[in-house]
């Protein structure tokens, strides 16, 4: 999985208190070694202690929600599930490798593959004996995400999906094109940031982001180091059958009827020009039960852009996992 056994330096951001975003993201995080990287992430049970039910009193089997983020992103995009969701749920958020608080290793000493996310995934599940999962996932969260939980359906109570896809890309958008020119790609994402800071204002159709919250998502992402995870998803994206992660794409494609009996919700943001809703339809066509949010005004950054809306889909799925587990 990792390109060393050995510890390889790598780079991390550090935020401090007096970022304006911190208000929105009070969270310690924790930390899991994984090879020689560390892997950060935000565990409700820790940040709010006194939320977790007491051992001798109560076998804590609540849900566990587990919010696995795309692209450019990080764990701060669910930190509203985090505050909503820990009085009732254990809520973990995690920061993929090169993503967030997560160790930002080169290219050289990272292979940055969609089959790595799922394994660094599968390692905190099986590590935090994580049960009765929901997973909460958007964008290339929700590859990552189901390729995982595909492999540990015994552990899995229901799914929610915002806006992502689950099979090789039935369509590129020309934004994602011109990212993948050669030289020139890599300059613009990594160099100019014109990827995460344009989707400040091109992944939203509602409403505006706030600074501090702006601030917050584009927090990891400083400079042509720390851009690396961003740059490399973008060349995760198979645009060829050549590409190794299309043969991943498809077997997870065939993979989506392992959950035909799972409680689950796509809440969809209907103006998203990334994950169209033809990736709706498409996921549709092999879960037809799913329960459908269309969105009609909203974006891809879907809860930045219809916060309550995504969060009441979100308690509605939590609801029906409950009454699954009573039965």
């Amino acid at each position: 999985m990792e390109s060393s056994p050995t510890h390889v330096a790598a780079d991390r951001v550090t935020p401090v208190a007096s970022e304006p975003w911190r208000s929105l993201y009070p969270y310690r995080g924790s930390r899991m070694a994984i090879g020689p990287w560390s892997y950060h992430y935000v565990d409700s049970d820790v940040e709010y202690p006194q939320s977790v039910p007491a051992a001798e009193t109560d076998d804590d089997s609540r849900p566990v929600i587990l919010c696995v983020h795309g692209n450019p992103t990080w764990s701060f995009y669910w930190r509203r599930v985090v505050e909503r969701f820990h009085t009732t749920h254990r809520v973990i958020a995690v920061d993929h490798i090169g993503c967030g608080l997560s160790d930002q290793p080169s290219r050289r000493d990272f292979d940055y593959s969609l089959v790595n996310h799922r394994d660094h995934l599968l390692t905190l599940i099986d590590r935090l004996d994580l049960r009765r999962i929901v997973l909460l996932a958007h964008d290339w969260g929700g590859a990552i995400g189901l390729s995982a939980v595909v492999e540990r359906v015994d552990r899995l109570a229901g799914v929610v999906l915002l806006n992502t896809a689950a099979f090789p890309p039935p369509f590129i958008p020309w934004r994602i094109a011109v990212c993948r020119t050669p030289l020139v790609g890599t300059a613009a994402i990594r160099g100019l940031n014109l990827f995460a800071a344009a989707a400040i204002s091109m992944a939203m159709a509602e409403q505006k982001l706030p600074a501090d919250v702006a601030s917050g998502l584009l927090f990891p992402y400083r400079d042509w180091r720390s851009r690396v995870a961003i740059d490399s998803f973008v060349r995760d994206i198979p645009l060829t059958r050549l590409h190794p992660t299309y043969a991943v794409l498809r077997r997870l494609e065939s993979d989506l009827s392992r959950l035909a009996t799972v409680p689950k919700s796509l809440v969809w943001g209907m103006k998203d020009w990334c994950f169209r809703p033809e990736c709706l339809d498409r996921l549709l066509s092999h879960w037809p039960d799913a329960t459908v949010q269309r969105l009609e005004q909203t974006g891809h950054y879907v809860i930045e852009d219809a916060p309550e809306a995504t969060l009441v889909a979100i308690a509605e799925l939590l609801g029906r996992v409950d009454r699954a587990a009573d039965r």
